[in-house]
This record gives C-alpha cells, structure tokens and sequence, in this order.
C-alpha cells in the first residue's frame, strides 16, 4: 500500500505546483500589443545588427588569415 500512498503524494505535490504556476502567472504583466510589437521590433533590430557585426569581422578575418597565409 505504500505504493499508492506515494502515488498520491506525487500527483498532490504535482496539483500544488500547478496551483502555484496559475497563481504566479495572475501575477504577471502582460505587455500591450503595441509593446510587444515595439519589443518584437527592438529584438529583430538587436539581431541584424549583431548578425552584421559577425559577418564584417569574420568577413574581415577571412581577408586577414588569407593574407597571411599566402606569403
């Protein structure tokens, strides 16, 4: 029986965490559409631009080591 005793303290302790995840969620602060569509937009910006940074110093890299190695 001890079986079932632990089965039912895993599906409580599993009903509790759920319980808890629901209530923290009423907690949160959702962002507006338009926030979220400004924040979309700062982050697919921040991506372009890094993926920019990484292509003009591997860019450069490549000119670099191919230069060096030609001697």
């Amino acid at each position: 029986m001890k079986i079932f005793q632990g089965l039912r303290q895993w599906f409580s302790r599993v009903l509790k965490f759920f319980s808890e995840v629901r209530g923290e969620l009423k907690k949160v602060i959702w962002p507006s559409a338009s926030e979220l569509r400004v924040y979309t937009i700062a982050v697919i910006v921040a991506m372009l631009g890094i993926g920019v940074i990484l292509w003009g110093t591997d860019a450069l890299l490549t000119l670099v080591v191919g230069f060096l190695t030609k001697r």
